[in-house]
Formats: structure tokens, sequence, C-alpha cells
């Protein structure tokens, strides 16, 4: 059951990081359709469910891990951070070319990308623990 647990949070998280890579192409310049923001918000919703469902499960079912560990909180509230971050970046994307909050939206989606490697560095080293 451990294995299967840790692949499907892993393999939620590699979603996160197609959304952040997807994103980082109106980030720098290339005016995205909405196929492409639909996508990323897709993907986004698929790894951050996946990750927040399968994240808390392995903390429940692991001796030695609990859900109330400092680096699990923790890795909650990075992965609340970049959702919003998120939100605010994909609705930037969406105006239109020349706009001021496209320059905002690119802000935010460096932002959730800075948030994201946060939250990975956090699984990795898990600290405190």
């Amino acid at each position: 059951m451990y294995d299967w647990l840790l692949f499907l949070h892993v393999t939620s998280a590699f979603f996160l990081a197609i959304t952040v890579v997807v994103l980082s192409a109106p980030a720098l310049g290339y005016m995205a359709d909405g196929r492409l923001l639909t996508l990323a918000s897709a993907t986004w919703g698929i790894g951050g469910l996946g990750t927040l469902v399968f994240g808390i499960w392995l903390a429940i079912y692991v001796k030695g891990y609990e859900v109330w560990d400092g680096w699990v909180i923790g890795a909650i509230v990075l992965w609340a951070g970049a959702t919003e971050l998120g939100r605010r970046a994909e609705a930037g994307f969406k105006a239109g070319e020349g706009d001021p909050t496209r320059a905002q939206a690119a802000m935010w989606h460096w932002l959730r990308t800075v948030v994201v490697i946060l939250l990975l560095v956090d699984m990795i080293y898990k600290p405190g623990h």
C-alpha cells in the first residue's frame, strides 16, 4: 500500500510541475490562448488534489509521521499559498496583451514557482523531523 500511495503522491507532484512549466510560457511573453490556460488549470487541479489527499494519507499511514508534524503542516500551507498565487496568475494571463495585469500575472507565476520549489524542498528534507 505504501508504494502505491507514494507513487500517486509523486505523480501528482509532477502534475504541479507541469503547471509551472506550462504557465512559464505566458510569463515569458507568449500570448496564451484559452486552451493553454485550461490545461494549466486542469493539471493544477489534478496535481493539487492528488498531492494533498495522498500526502495526508501517507502521513497517516506511515509510522513516525503525523499530520500535525511541522513539515506536513508547512507543506499544506505552501500548497495553499501556491494555489492562491496560481489563481491570481491565471486570472491575469486571461487579460489582453499589453494589459498591466499581465505583468502582475507573471509576478504571481514566478512567486508560485518559488513556493512550489520550497514545497519540494520541504518534502525532500522534512525540516524538524
